[in-house]
């Protein structure tokens, strides 16, 4: 079995990771994909926690979150997929990096944060339609969750 730096070598030394190095237009386009990815995944989840704390009531919670968490799946999504296309072509250096391993620890904790708060099975709101506030219980985690996509 090889270990985590073995399969980052030989992802660095792949097609992919030599195409996003020698190819003078991949590493920008896919560098801005992942920028969309980001933007997709964090303002969608900016919105929500606003919701989610009290802002724009007359607006239902079960509305507002079936219509912004299908944006956060493709921009989490997206970021992955570009997330790995740009460590391919530095994948040696960027392993042994500790504030990557950080990232990647948050990224593991938001997803699954989110994971965690969508699979409980809570209905989103007491009446589904938003009117009355969520409990404090609900509503704490929400600061915290932004902050754990950050880069």
């Amino acid at each position: 079995m090889m270990d985590p730096a073995g399969w980052a070598a030989l992802l660095e030394a792949s097609s992919i990771g030599a195409w996003m190095r020698t190819s003078a237009r991949a590493y920008p386009l896919v560098n801005l994909a992942h920028l969309l990815g980001l933007v997709l995944l964090v303002g969608p989840i900016l919105l929500l926690d606003l919701r989610l704390l009290g802002f724009g009531r007359r607006l239902p919670l079960d509305a507002v979150s079936a219509l912004l968490i299908p944006w956060c799946i493709v921009g989490l999504l997206l970021l992955l997929g570009s997330g790995v296309l740009l460590f391919a072509a530095d994948a040696t250096p960027l392993f042994s990096n500790t504030l990557l391993r950080v990232k990647l620890l948050l990224i593991g904790l938001g997803t699954g944060n989110a994971w965690c708060s969508t699979a409980s099975g809570r209905p989103a709101s007491p009446t589904g339609t938003g009117a009355r506030r969520l409990p404090a219980a609900s509503r704490s985690p929400c600061p915290s969750c932004a902050g754990s996509w950050r880069p």
